[in-house]
Order: C-alpha cells, then structure tokens, then sequence
C-alpha cells in the first residue's frame, strides 16, 4: 500500500519539465536579480569605506593575495588579457552550459541544483544590498591596484569603466563586490561537475573552474579575497536552503492546485513519469513504496458487462447469467 503518511504534495502526480517552462523562470530570476543589483546601488562613500576596511583586515592576516596578482597580471599581458576575457565571458556562458547540461542528461539533479542555484542569487542579493563594496580597482591609486579591464579594453568588447560591453558600464552596479557571484557561481558549477560528470576531465574541470575564478577576480583587481570567501559561503547556505525551498514549493504548487513538475527523461530510464512505472519520490529524494496494482476480482469483467455490481462487503461480483 502507498504510504499514508506521507503530505499529498509528496504523492502528487507528477509531469515533465519542459524547456518552454523553465526558460521563463529562469531569465525572470535573473532579470529580477539584475535590477535588484541597480537598485541596490549604495552610497559611494559607505562603499569605499567598506572596501577599504575588508583590506585592512585581510593585511592583519596576511590574507591580501589581490595586490601581488595584480601586480602580475598587470606586468604580463599574456596572463592579464585570457583572464579579463575570463572574467567578462564565463561567468555567462559556463553557468547556463551547466544549467542545460543537466536538463538534458541529469535531469532528475535538475530541480535541486537549479533551486540552489536561484536561492544562493537572491542570498547575494541581500549581501549587495546590505554591504555595498567597492571593488579593488575603483580606490585610489594610493592603494596600488590597477583596473585591468581598462588597461587591457582595447583587447575585448568591454569599455574601460566596467566589464559590461562598451557604452553599458552604467547599466551595472559596480559596488557589488560583496559577496563575489563569480566565484559563487563557478563553484556551483564545479560542484555539479565533480559530482556528476563521470569522467576524469570533468572532474578535474569541476576542480580547476572554481580556483581559477578566485584568482581571476583578485587578480583583475574586482574582488577582495573576503569577497570570494563570502561567494562561497553564500553557496554553502543556498545548499542549505535548497530542500526548505522545495518542500514550501511543493506546498504552494498543491495549495493553488497546481500539479508539481518533477524531472524526468524521455524514455532512458534514469527518472520516470508516473507512479505506477516509477514508485513516487519526494522533493528531497526519499523513495516511497511502489503502490500495489490492484486487480479485479475473477468475473468482474463479465459481471460488469452484464450490468451485474459488486457486492459492498466483500467486493465478489454477483452472480453472473
């Protein structure tokens, strides 16, 4: 028997993700995080003060990697212009590869890590909101940091003022720095890589991505190392989050009486669609028992065309002709 204990939501017929669907809502998410961001644009001074006190304790400790790469990016174009072009591109296009990598062949890891993604966003969002920062490369030539992007700008399809395409730099908040989405971002994408991948290059991709990221921030002067520190720490809380969200969502779908949407695959066998061929499965993974399929008593059948009903005690159909 399906388990009774069970909330109806767990139980509820379940359909296809379809790309039509998921398509708005993502780009919905992100266009409401991406207005968030320039509504989130803080008072300058609060954000050059606050820049200024994340490096000052990084120096207590030692931890203030930015200026030496800095330094070195800037001395050798050969390593400063792949990494501009690394920080102004994949952040964009490695992020949505995923996404869609997962759609279409891990599609039952779909819905979590596309929640975990969306819900570790809006937690940055907070963070830009709440602490406005100033980037490395907007203080002062005092403090000894060089704007990569604008010195290596001829190079690539960004303007000097931002890593946005030229003319578009003030369509961009730039004292978001805290917490550092791009390192968030790349780490989520290595995460799934490593897990998922199943070879040796992805997982070594899974690996690379996310160290490489880090060093390109500091080094491109748009990140503090605590800024990097706090993108993966905003990831790590979103891991958290991602099964709560998905409960609560699974609720709102069944209180509007909306069918949940679940992942499955088009006939490979990795996820199925209905309960009878596949058991049912909770928004965090718990198989449930397969329900017994009940068959009908001998005679039914016949009884039925007869006009013949069952009987309400034991369910034996009545005498036949």
């Amino acid at each position: 028997m399906l388990r009774t204990d069970v909330p109806r939501t767990e139980a509820a017929p379940r359909t296809r993700l379809r790309w039509w669907t998921e398509l708005p809502i993502i780009l919905l998410v992100y266009g409401a995080y991406s207005a968030g961001r320039l509504l989130a644009r803080g008072d300058v001074t609060s954000a050059v003060d606050h820049g200024l006190a994340i490096l000052r304790v990084e120096k207590i400790f030692y931890l203030n990697a930015e200026h030496p790469l800095n330094r070195l990016f800037t001395r050798e174009p050969w390593i400063g212009i792949p990494a501009d072009f690394w920080y102004a591109s994949l952040h964009y296009m490695v992020t949505p590869a995923v996404l869609i990598w997962l759609f279409r062949s891990r599609a039952v890891r779909y819905r979590a890590a596309r929640t975990w993604l969306m819900t570790s966003t809006f937690i940055g969002l907070i963070g830009f909101t709440l602490l406005p920062t100033c980037p490395p490369r907007l203080l002062s030539a005092s403090h000894g940091f060089v704007d990569t992007m604008a010195q290596y700008s001829d190079y690539g399809w960004w303007g000097g003022e931002a890593s946005a395409p030229r003319g578009l730099g003030g369509m961009t908040n730039q004292y978001a720095a805290m917490p550092s989405l791009h390192v968030g971002w790349a780490l989520w994408c290595g995460v799934l890589l490593w897990r998922y991948g199943g070879t040796r290059l992805t997982k070594v991709a899974g690996v690379a991505y996310p160290l490489i990221t880090t060093i390109v921030v500091m080094g491109t002067a748009n990140h503090y190392f605590f800024d990097a520190l706090a993108g993966a720490v905003v990831m790590g809380i979103g891991l958290l989050l991602t099964r709560p969200v998905l409960r609560a969502a699974d609720l709102l779908r069944a209180r509007f009486g909306v069918r949940r949407l679940a992942p499955v695959t088009g006939g490979s066998g990795v996820a199925g669609s209905s309960i009878v061929s596949a058991g049912c499965q909770t928004s965090t993974g718990e198989q449930l028992p397969r329900p017994h399929k009940v068959r009908a008593a001998p005679g039914a059948e016949q009884g039925a065309e007869q006009g013949a009903s069952p009987t309400a005690e034991d369910g034996a159909p009545a005498a036949a002709r």
